[in-house]
């Protein structure tokens, strides 16, 4: 091979490398523009089977979220937002006590109000819209169950735990008919009822989740009641004290 011929072939291998250089840096480039766009879109969308949830049954009448006879001496009332994991532990062991030893005794009314306040600074909004599948939920006589099913299926504040698409399969699981609880979310038909429960109760002292209420009062403020000091002031409340 002569020496001009090894300079042409070196000279060909030279550009052959720098095409491969330049193919490899975009499709490179292409694949990190591509997990730019799609990881948060994961994070936001968590992919997972939802947890089921044993559906609740009583024996006292259910009106949406308050359950009891409204005449019963005593009013119990309770703040919650549906991302606040400590509204999950009071739900579990305080809530339920209260309601099979008091509300399907006919001693107890008790009403859910919704507070949802730790998606103020979020965009995607997932405490409102618990709170407005909630209710819509409620139409078809499921409330209870739905709130159940927001708490099992929880996991971290504004993640994407409760988007859209969560919240309307949490629906389905539930078996409700789907049509209308669509027809109910996308119009967000309990805004300003939810508005209002937030209102009313920042007007009473309302700051933090969960507040409890008996006949008006608050209990333990700043503090979750346990079952054993709510009891209390309910067995007071009862007696006349």
């Amino acid at each position: 091979m002569s020496k001009r011929q090894e300079l042409r072939e070196k000279r060909r291998k030279k550009q052959k490398q720098q095409r491969v250089l330049i193919i490899t840096m975009v499709v490179a480039g292409a694949l990190l523009i591509a997990a730019a766009l799609i990881i948060p879109t994961l994070s936001l969308s968590p992919v997972g089977e939802v947890v089921q949830i044993t559906p609740r049954a009583f024996s006292a009448s259910v009106n949406m979220n308050a359950i009891g006879n409204p005449d019963a001496p005593v009013k119990v009332d309770v703040w919650e937002d549906f991302q606040c994991p400590a509204c999950a532990g009071y739900s579990e062991n305080v809530e339920k006590l209260i309601i099979q030893n008091y509300v399907e005794t006919g001693k107890v009314y008790y009403t859910f109000h919704h507070f949802p306040f730790i998606d103020d600074k979020s965009a995607t909004k997932e405490s409102d819209q618990a709170a407005n599948a909630s209710m819509c939920a409620g139409e078809q006589g499921r409330f209870w169950d739905y709130k159940d099913m927001l708490f099992a299926n929880w996991n971290g504040e504004n993640q994407g735990a409760f988007s859209d698409k969560r919240l309307i399969a949490f629906a389905d699981a539930l078996g409700l008919k789907m049509s209308d609880f669509k027809t109910c979310f996308d119009e967000n038909r309990y805004r300003e009822q939810i508005d209002q429960d937030s209102a009313d109760g920042a007007a009473i002292g309302v700051s933090g989740t969960p507040s409890v209420f008996v006949n008006g009062q608050q209990i333990t403020p700043g503090y979750i009641p346990s079952y054993e000091e709510l009891s209390q002031v309910v067995e007071a409340a009862l007696s006349g004290q």
